[in-house]
């Protein structure tokens, strides 16, 4: 199983259950990373990038979302 699609099918594939581990493990992963932003935000190891695009946006490179 190497893309996405294979995995995608294999996961269909699963019983209920299985499908449940399946969820509680990416949501885990989700949380890990979540937990890493938060403290690179706290370190400080991202505000270069809030003063680029604070630069970017009085320079009127931004466009409306």
């Amino acid at each position: 199983m190497s893309t996405v699609e294979e995995i995608e099918e294999a996961i269909v594939s699963l019983p209920i259950e299985q499908r449940d581990k399946v969820r509680k493990w990416i949501n885990e992963l989700d949380d890990d990373w979540d937990r890493q932003i938060a403290e690179d935000v706290a370190a400080g190891r991202l505000d270069h990038l809030a003063r680029e695009a604070d630069k970017d946006f009085k320079a009127g490179r931004c466009k409306p979302l």
